[in-house]
Order: structure tokens, then sequence, then C-alpha cells
């Protein structure tokens, strides 16, 4: 009984781990770390990854969790965890900014509704963003992605044998393109309506007795609502081209 308890213990103290990594995974991760996933589901989702993680931690993961050494160690596999799911965040990040660009300048940026997914308010255009962004995230499996990224990640960063703070630095350093990323979309709506304003200026010049309050606001609602549809046809291709980009960011500082 006693050899089966110690038998018991040590797997526990194997399981603790890759469990500790695939939660912080999953709670910096978009659309499995959102207020939609309830966290007994978040937890249970981490604790079957960890079961199956198992053959991948290796020996030297057999650390005492309640040792200095397991707390450290604990620490650092919340910091990795964190820190990748991060990563793959800021690409559904880059639609909800795209998404308040877009409405900011077709004047649509009051029409603010309740998001269930993030538990804040947004405006109309981000959420159906954000919609976009989730369905092409499981349409290219984005959440097997997520399981091979993070059982690449432990042989690329042992548990108890620390990791490189430098290559989490680069990491976090070289997803600040995610504002020119959202920006690359939005420019085409933002010079189309910029150009609408000034020929509405121009008219203005022309003919000062036309109110152009109401007039302009619904020639450059209606404009920018055009723009958008023929964008929209581009995200799920930008998107998927931006997670290679992480993926491949991520296995460079790995170094697979």
């Amino acid at each position: 009984m006693e050899a089966l308890f110690g038998q018991l213990l040590a797997l526990l103290h194997t399981l603790w781990w890759p469990f500790c990594r695939s939660l912080a995974l999953f709670s910096a991760a978009p659309v499995i770390g959102e207020n939609m996933l309830p966290v007994p589901i978040r937890v249970l989702l981490s604790l079957l990854v960890a079961v199956v993680m198992l053959p991948v931690v290796g020996p030297a993961a057999h650390i005492d969790p309640f040792s200095m050494a397991g707390l450290l160690a604990t620490g650092e596999q919340v910091l990795i965890g964190f820190v990748i799911g991060l990563a793959f965040h800021q690409l559904m990040a880059i639609l909800t900014v795209l998404g308040y660009l877009v409405s900011s300048q077709m004047g649509l940026s009051m029409a603010v509704m309740n998001d269930p997914m993030n538990g804040t308010s947004s405006d109309v255009v981000s959420s159906l963003l954000y919609m976009l962004g989730v369905i092409v995230f499981f349409s290219i499996d984005g959440h097997l992605v997520l399981t091979g990224v993070l059982a690449e990640s432990f042989r690329a960063w042992p548990v108890g044998r620390g990791f490189d703070f430098l290559a989490l630095q680069t990491l976090a350093l070289n997803i600040a393109w995610v504002f020119s990323a959202a920006l690359l979309l939005a420019i085409p709506i933002i010079f189309s309506t910029l150009v609408v304003q000034i020929g509405l200026g121009f008219l203005n010049r022309v003919a000062p007795a036309l109110n152009l309050y109401a007039l302009g606001f619904s020639l450059i609602t209606l404009f920018g609502l055009y723009m958008l549809v023929r964008i929209v046809g581009f995200v799920p291709e930008h998107y998927v081209r931006m997670t290679s980009q992480v993926l491949r960011l991520l296995h460079r500082d790995m170094g697979l």
C-alpha cells in the first residue's frame, strides 16, 4: 500500500508541471481563455492535456512542488505558458483593434453593445470581426496548434532547467506588429472615408446651405460599410498568414 501511495505521489508530482504550463497557456490563449469558457472546464481541459503531455515532460520533472525549487519551477511553467498563449492571443487582438479603427472612421463607435465573450462592452464591428476570428481559429485547428506548441515547449524548455529570458523578451517584442497588422487592414477604409470627408468639405464651400452633418454621416457610414464588405474577404487569409508568422517565431525561439 505504501509503495502504491509512493507511485501515485510521484505521478502527481510529474503531472503538476504540465498542468501549470497548460493552464497558464489556456488562460491567455484566444477563444479558450475568454470568459465564455467557464474556469472549471478550462481546469479540466488543462488536466486532460497534462495527462497527454506526460510522455514529453521527461524524468527531469521529478521536483518536489512544496520545496523552494518547486515554487521557482512552478513560476517558470506559468510564465512560459502565459507567454506562448499571449502570442496567439495577440492575433485575435488584431481583429478587435481593426474593428475599433473601422467603427471610429465610420461613425459607428457609438453603437456599443455588451460583449459576452470578453465580459465588456464593445462596438458592433469589433464583435462581428471577433466572431469571424473565432470561426477561422477553429477552421485551421487552432486548438490543436496550441497543443502542439505546448508539447514542443517541453522539449525546448524542459522543467527544472530554466529558460532563456532573452527568447521570451524577443517573442514579446516581436508581437508589437499587432498594431501595424491591424492598421494595414484598416488603411483602405481610413483613406476612403478621408477622401469622402474632404469631398464633403469642398461641397460645403460650394453649397453652404446643405445640411452636411446629416448628409455626411449617412454617406460616410454607407461608404464605410461597402469598404468593410470588400475587406472582410481578406481577413481570414490575413489571419492564417499571421498565425504562420507566429509559429515561425516560436520555432525560432525554441531552437527547433
